[in-house]
């Protein structure tokens, strides 16, 4: 009896195959994450100048080597390929992958809904995972409810920390309620090297009063230098557009304007300085009025709390993909599934 039928036998499912989508910071870091799993197995990545597949699984030490060396994947011997349009040809080689994890910045506003949108065109079926954070990039996504599920895609979306681990605390939260009154989001992020996320820190710049999307992706390495040197390194945000507030809605848990998220980022400490938590208030049954709270603890890091969820997303979606069940869900709808 061959391997495959033994596992068979026994029941034990294959490793589901995975891809990630960007190789800055968030994407070296979901590779490290899949490192050390059993249920799954990294075979593609891809950077802005090429990518890499292996069907066997990749060297995740070699990748990071070789993206830090060479700035691509695609120098990767001999399974890495160059090209300005990696997601695109990646998806072009039709090479098996499971389910992909979209670690990408979300600038512009539309990039990640433009990303699915190519995996449809592709004709591509599989799951699709995000951990995206605006308000309005989760309203395109959720629009193409239809597309997805005629292409065959089981889309999870706002798959991260917040959203995503702290939106799903928050449903969870709120079954202790007859209403809820409010739920208050506050992150604590610290970074000791903002360039390993470039993307992320200019995505929160965005989110600052004076500032948008479209004038932080424009700022040059030396203007945001500048801004940080203005703050000592530290991002105050409040009152953030964050997707959050529709996943909650979405899910029938309160309205969008119940919702509130900020947080302080310091892109020159890696300590968090100050706690990762959501309260979520509300009216029992008796009448009475309570918070629950739910905090992170602070020895995770950023990454940590946000690939962690992602590939818990990925899993639930690849079981809900396995029974046919197509579309777009959101972390407030799904629970994630434990990754071994």
């Amino acid at each position: 009896m061959n391997p495959e039928s033994v596992k068979n036998s026994l029941n034990i499912s294959p490793a589901i195959r995975v891809g990630v989508l960007g190789f800055g910071g968030l994407g070296q870091a979901a590779a490290k994450v899949l490192a050390g799993k059993r249920e799954m197995i990294l075979v593609a990545v891809a950077d802005q100048k090429g990518f890499a597949y292996a069907a066997e699984g990749l060297d995740i030490k070699e990748c990071i080597a070789t993206y830090q060396s060479q700035g691509s994947v695609g120098y990767l011997e001999p399974v890495g390929t160059l090209t300005n349009n990696s997601i695109q040809d990646l998806i072009d080689t039709q090479q098996p992958v499971d389910g992909y994890f979209l670690a990408l910045p979300n600038l512009p506003n539309d990039f990640i809904p433009s990303v699915a949108k190519q995996f449809i065109a592709a004709g591509w079926q599989g799951v699709l995972v995000d951990a995206i954070k605006r308000t309005s990039a989760v309203e395109q996504l959720l629009a193409m409810k239809a597309e997805l599920q005629a292409a065959g895609i089981t889309y999870m979306t706002g798959c991260g920390a917040t959203p995503g681990l702290l939106t799903a605390a928050a449903a969870l939260a709120a079954q202790s309620y007859a209403e809820i009154h409010k739920v208050e989001i506050t992150f604590g992020v610290g970074i000791a090297n903002w360039e390993a996320y470039r993307a992320t820190v200019r995505e929160d710049i965005g989110h600052m009063p004076g500032y948008s999307v479209e004038a932080a992706r424009a700022m040059s390495d030396a203007e945001v230098e500048a801004l940080l040197d203005k703050t000592n390194g530290v991002l105050t945000l409040e009152n953030m557009e964050h997707a959050d507030d529709i996943m909650l809605e979405v899910a029938g848990i309160c309205d969008r304007d119940r919702v509130t998220v900020g947080g302080v980022v310091d892109t020159r400490n890696p300590k968090k300085p100050l706690s990762t938590n959501v309260k979520v208030t509300g009216r029992t049954f008796e009448g009475k009025i309570s918070t629950h709270t739910f905090t992170l603890g602070d020895e995770t890091s950023m990454a940590a709390n946000v690939c962690g969820p992602a590939f818990g997303y990925l899993k639930a979606g690849q079981q809900l993909h396995q029974r046919s069940i197509y579309g777009i869900f959101t972390a407030a709808e799904i629970m994630p599934q434990f990754v071994k």
